[in-house]
């Protein structure tokens, strides 16, 4: 029996949500969540700003035992009362084997887990500090020096210091870990990352959580049509409308 995935799904406990009507229970993908299940290798959270990716990403990270800000569980870390009361309600169903190597990667929070490293040693991210490094080269040396393997990997918009080709990289790295035995949860706005092969990407909106193919994501065709037609979607987006 395969080992994977460590983290099978999630579970609201509807029954103990005290107010649909007030955050985080209003948002669409929480009110109208169940269960969610995920992918052994790679599943995507997508969707617009304020849908929810983050929130949910942060609930499963605080039920698995992470800090809010990010790192390995033996980062103790919360710089700000920012969390939301979601991870209370949620129940994980998990693999019958714990992962081996886990880690919470939190683009926002990740100054604040470099400065923590700073203070308690490396760590395993390479000679050099978090913090003397550029935001990409962090995150690059977080996933290919950090991370060792049959692990559970959390990623919240992990793209926000990678240029497309560190991107792309990402996926290299990422794809190793997989054939390691690794799972990942990405909250994501990348077209380039989504690109991973058979992952689930699941899109967050106003009517819940949609499972989707790649090509019907709003990210790949909306890229896809400023590349092929970016002369005119330049046109269009500084146009004068004053002059209308």
């Amino acid at each position: 029996m395969n080992a994977k995935p460590y983290l099978r799904e999630i579970v609201l406990k509807r029954d103990e949500v005290p107010d649909f009507n007030r955050y985080p229970f209003n948002i669409p993908a929480v009110s109208c969540l169940d269960t969610l299940k995920f992918h052994s290798d790679v599943t995507f959270l997508v969707g617009e700003n304020g849908v929810g990716k983050s929130t949910l990403i942060e609930a499963i990270a605080l039920c698995m035992g992470f800090s809010p800000e990010g790192g390995t569980k033996n980062v103790l870390l919360e710089t700000a009362k920012t969390t939301s009361e979601l991870h209370n309600y949620i129940k994980t169903i998990k693999s019958f084997a714990m992962p081996q190597d886990a880690y919470f990667l939190r683009a926002e929070s990740f100054f604040n887990v470099a400065s923590y490293m700073d203070k308690v040693g490396s760590g395993g991210y390479g000679d050099v500090s978090l913090h003397e490094r550029s935001h990409g080269e962090a995150f690059m040396a977080t996933l290919t020096l950090k991370l060792k393997g049959k692990g559970l990997y959390l990623f919240d918009e992990p793209e926000a210091a990678l240029s497309p080709t560190r991107q792309m990289a990402a996926i290299s790295a990422i794809h190793q870990l997989v054939q390691n035995d690794s799972q990942f949860i990405i909250a994501t706005h990348s077209p380039i990352l989504l690109a991973y092969p058979n992952a689930k990407i699941l899109s967050l909106d106003e009517t819940g959580i949609t499972e989707m193919a790649y090509e019907d994501t709003e990210h790949y065709s909306i890229t896809r049509q400023f590349l092929n037609n970016h002369e005119r979607m330049i046109s269009l987006l500084t146009e004068d409308r004053d002059n209308d």
